[in-house]
């Protein structure tokens, strides 16, 4: 795991497309912005997690760039997605 420090105001970048900032520091707590192009889904841990079930963990790739064991295809993610979103406007999400 990479660590960085960063102030209100300041990003860093994933790859060339992902720009992750940090907009408030109150507390305890930390508001970041996500800046991802539309194909690269963003969850909070917790939905993603739901989203993929017994799955648990998001799947990593080997050293070759391929998908770990586990990963879910691409209409299927937009499924569970849906499935979740459902269940937490109907208030039964966990």
């Amino acid at each position: 795991m990479l660590v960085l420090t960063r102030k209100s105001n300041q990003s860093i970048m994933i790859g060339d497309d992902i720009e992750v900032s940090v907009l408030s520091v109150m507390g305890d707590k930390v508001r970041i912005g996500i800046q991802a192009p539309t194909a690269v889904p963003v969850f909070r841990t917790e939905i993603y997690i739901e989203i993929h079930g017994d799955q648990g963990k998001p799947a990593r790739g080997n050293q070759r760039g391929q998908v770990g064991r586990g990963q879910v295809e691409r209409g299927q993610i937009e499924s569970a997605i849906d499935d979740a979103l459902d269940d937490m406007r109907d208030g039964s999400a966990g």
